[in-house]
């Protein structure tokens, strides 16, 4: 996410370490390149203007502390600035009468059909019960796309095919609604390749009928300036509440993210991240920020881990691991846990200082190699995961053979694990002596 962006601005803040205080010279030549940075990732230029001008103000009027070095001092400054073009984050309300009505709506090939299921199942992990509504009549397909998605996440879906005027098939999804006990209707609205009169004067008598607490504009952030205009067209003809960002995954022209909320005054409330359907998270502009500036998102990475991994098996990994007793069994369960969290890119990149180091910031995770290391570890024995010095020539052949993969990739598998043992062990017992001598090291005073 924004790993173009977020090198430019690293040079920049590089350029600044080895002097000693801030002037307005040095605060020009960094604005220049900032500035630069931005427009090159598609952010509006209203915006970089906005932005610039709210950097220098802060940067030249010393709004520093005294215990920051220029570097740190631009790092801040350029940190919440980035914070009052964001926002704050914005939470989905809800305060009406049950069933609530939620209305979704965008130009076809936003992702709009798959994020109302995304949503859903956003809405359901918070404890309510959605029922997702058909009303996209015109595209071909389009209801039929929306059972597949709530058949695979086992949330119904109300359709009454493509003859029928959305207005009725929404009177209908709210009495279906409270027959079912559903407590919010996600509404799929109609898109077209581009905004005309026919599809905002649909969108107005859709409104006027559901009388929404909330009304999504899903924005594909890969469009830059074209979403936010797009954006602002939407606003202008609907009381649109917030936006649900798609596509953020993408490394470029993601500048839409940073303009929307500045130039129509309605924030973002969610962000899509990848194509899974839990890939769908509540916006944090002040993570965002920090992920852009290099500085990663250890909290979104904690509530993925919270939100994903079984709390017991960690536990039941942690005893292995202090005990020694780490096998091929915990190291499955252990790649599994992760996998629940999502694309381990992502996750690397919301390590604080991850994503900036060069010795790393250029690896390519290989999601395939990982299934072909849980494919060796399926193909073994139960007694061969638990002690692997068993494996000989005719077992790696056989698991080889089993799991559709070479002799040398077992030989791999089975010398990195043996390695990644003996460095757990030495952990351990660094860990007692450390406990032994109250935590003190025996060469420090």
């Amino acid at each position: 996410m924004f790993q173009t962006l977020t090198d430019k601005l690293q040079k920049v803040f590089s350029s600044l370490r080895g002097m000693g205080k801030l002037t307005e010279q040095n605060i020009q030549d960094a604005l220049k390149e900032v500035k630069l940075a931005l427009l090159e990732a598609d952010v509006h230029f209203k915006v970089v203007k906005s932005f610039i001008e709210m950097v220098k103000t802060r940067a030249v009027g010393q709004e520093v502390m005294n215990s920051l070095t220029p570097a740190q001092q631009v790092v801040k400054i350029v940190h919440d600035s980035l914070m009052e073009i964001l926002g704050t984050e914005a939470k989905i309300i809800l305060g009406g009468k049950s069933p609530h009505m939620i209305l979704v709506c965008g130009l076809q090939g936003s992702g709009k059909t798959t994020s109302c299921g995304k949503l859903a199942l956003h809405l359901r992990k918070k404890g309510h019960k959605p029922l997702l509504a058909a009303c996209d009549i015109y595209r071909p397909a389009a209801i039929k796309q929306l059972e597949v998605i709530g058949a695979q996440l086992n949330i119904p879906v109300f359709a009454m095919g493509n003859q029928v005027n959305p207005v009725d098939i929404i009177k209908n999804a709210r009495e279906k609604a409270i027959n079912d006990a559903c407590d919010i209707v996600i509404i799929d609205t109609a898109g077209r390749l581009h905004i005309d009169e026919e599809l905002m004067k649909e969108l107005k008598n859709i409104e006027a009928e559901a009388k929404p607490e909330e009304i999504f504009l899903v924005v594909d952030a890969m469009t830059g300036q074209d979403a936010v205009n797009m954006s602002k067209q939407f606003n202008e003809a609907l009381p649109i509440t917030g936006f649900i960002m798609t596509k953020l995954d993408g490394d470029t022209r993601g500048g839409a993210a940073l303009s929307i909320r500045h130039v129509t005054g309605k924030p973002i409330k969610l962000m899509g991240l990848g194509e899974k359907m839990d890939a769908l998270e509540t916006f944090h502009p002040d993570r965002l920020a920090s992920r852009i500036l290099g500085m990663g998102d250890i909290l979104s990475l904690i509530e993925k881990a919270q939100s994903n991994m079984d709390l017991e098996k960690v536990k039941e990994l942690e005893k292995s691991m202090r005990e020694e007793n780490f096998s091929f069994e915990d190291f499955l369960s252990q790649i599994e846990q992760v996998q629940k969290m999502g694309p381990l890119d992502q996750l690397l990149g919301m390590i604080p200082g991850f994503s900036s180091m060069p010795q790393i910031k250029d690896i390519k995770i290989d999601e395939k190699e990982i299934e072909h290391i849980k494919a060796i570890i399926r193909s073994m024995t139960k007694r061969e995961r638990k002690m692997p010095s068993i494996i000989d020539g005719s077992r790696r052949k056989r698991i080889a053979f089993g799991s559709g993969t070479s002799v040398q990739d077992v030989n791999k598998l089975l010398k990195q694990f043996d390695q990644a043992r003996k460095m757990m062990k030495q952990m351990n017992k660094m860990t007692g002596m450390l406990g032994r001598l109250g935590g003190k090291m025996p060469f420090f005073k």
